[in-house]
């Protein structure tokens, strides 16, 4: 099954989207913010990131544009979910190279189903 990385400086929110997507046989690992979560993708290849967008250190944009200057992660779907739905924010995203934006409470059906669409 496929390996996500989940980006959130929310504990709590970390282990619902674990959660979830445990739940539907991901293999997924937890950081904490962006900083942390460019350390993990530079230590193990992963099939998608799902990254927050506010949090401490790096941002989930930031973040974005850091894993795109990665050999490994050129074309890797990285999904924001976010609280943030302004469209300048999303378009930052979009710039940076995020795949996809969805907005917090997330319906862990339209996770999954963003998820598996973006997987192939």
């Amino acid at each position: 099954m496929a390996s996500i990385l989940a980006v959130d400086d929310s504990a709590s929110m970390r282990q619902m989207v674990a959660f979830t997507l445990k739940g539907a046989g991901f293999d997924v690992k937890e950081a904490a913010d962006g900083v942390a979560a460019l350390a993990e993708a530079k230590r193990r290849k992963y099939d998608l990131v799902l990254s927050d967008v506010n949090m401490p250190n790096m941002n989930g944009i930031e973040l974005v544009k850091e894993l795109r200057q990665l050999p490994d992660y050129k074309f890797v779907p990285v999904l924001m979910l976010t609280t943030e739905s302004a469209g300048d924010v999303k378009m930052q995203g979009k710039q940076a190279g995020a795949t996809g934006w969805i907005v917090k409470p997330f319906n862990p059906e339209q996770l999954l189903s963003t998820i598996k669409r973006v997987l192939g």
